[in-house]
């Protein structure tokens, strides 16, 4: 029992997430390609389709990255983000982003429960608009098995800006992701997640805005 407390304490931090006077229902589906290379390397290949009912199709997010697992626990990454945005479908403007990340997996077992966790730096460039944005972004993760190989995962994930730009106004924390998953393996190296995401965004000056999203990923490791 005590080995739950964990990830049901940030379960019900999701919940407990402030109330916002700006709310949108939004679906996010993920795809996740990884392949292990010689030397302890690995390429990985992310892509995100988000649609939301306020904004319909809004963004296309496509992460590639290169890590190297320097021991059992520490994987350093880079990375480059292409991310186009849309509203209804119309283009708006084309983001790019220089990813610096350091994951560490499983560095901690309660019981059942594995913690991990990682910190990642970005670079954000929008094109037509001036300056760089940087963002530094850590997120801790929670895992509990469930029944065979399903898993549980609660996750919390900040947003905090590190300077100014014309397109990065917020000083210092400007949002938070909190989501609960679970995740079926389909086989060996495929696996599929479905769940919850509040990503609640604290507006200066103004009410704050909380998208609630549906997710669903499909992974597979090489």
């Amino acid at each position: 029992m005590r080995t739950m407390l964990l990830p049901l304490a940030l379960a019900a931090a999701i919940v407990a997430t402030p109330a916002a006077a700006s709310e949108d229902t939004q679906y996010w589906q993920t795809l996740n390609v990884g392949v292990a290379l010689p030397g302890n390397f690995r390429i990985s290949n992310e892509t995100v389709l988000r649609t939301s009912e306020a904004k319909g199709f809004y963004e296309i997010e496509n992460n590639f990255m290169v890590g190297k697992k320097v021991n059992k626990v520490v994987t350093l990454w880079l990375g480059y983000t292409f991310d186009p945005q849309y509203n209804h479908g119309t283009f708006r403007f084309r983001e790019h982003r220089f990813r610096q990340q350091v994951n560490f997996d499983n560095f901690a077992v309660l019981g059942k429960v594995k913690l991990s966790g990682r910190v990642r730096l970005e670079e954000r460039w929008r094109e037509g608009q001036a300056g760089t944005g940087w963002r530094l972004r850590p997120q801790i993760k929670a895992v509990v098995p469930l029944a065979g190989k399903v898993t549980l995962s609660v996750t919390n994930e900040d947003f905090i800006d590190l300077n100014n730009s014309s397109f990065q106004t917020v000083d210092g924390f400007e949002r938070m992701r909190n989501a609960i998953f679970i995740t079926f393996p389909l086989s060996r190296k495929i696996g599929i997640d479905v769940g919850y995401l509040n990503q609640h965004s604290f507006v200066r000056n103004g009410p704050d805005n909380s998208d609630n999203v549906l997710t669903a990923g499909l992974s597979a490791s090489f």
